[in-house]
């Protein structure tokens, strides 16, 4: 199992710390495994991009036009988090579905 997120998001460490069979990929460090961008965005399409984080608001009006991809490529903090990828699954973000879908109370 793979979280894929920021190693300071608050979310990323508490799902990490629930699921310990789970390995953090840090996508700014370590950008996003060939292909799982767009396996996510046709999962998630926009919903991937975090439209209330600071790295948006800090984009100027031209950028926040650039298609999804383009953004999440150059600016990978934008991605909603954590992205889980469990058994050829993706799940996004830590809500209760999800957990409940992965197995954690």
């Amino acid at each position: 199992m793979n979280l894929y997120g920021l190693k300071a998001c608050d979310t990323c460490r508490k799902a990490l710390k629930s699921l310990p069979d789970a390995e953090l990929v840090d996508v700014r460090d370590a950008g996003f495994p060939e292909g799982l961008l767009d396996r996510a965005l046709a999962a998630f399409g926009g919903d991937l991009v975090n439209t209330r984080s600071t790295t948006w608001r800090s984009l100027g009006e031209s950028d926040r036009t650039r298609p999804p991809k383009e953004l999440l490529e150059d600016h990978p903090a934008l991605m909603k988090r954590p992205l889980i990828e469990a058994d050829g699954q993706l799940y996004l973000g830590w809500t209760p579905e999800v957990r409940a879908a992965l197995g954690v109370a």
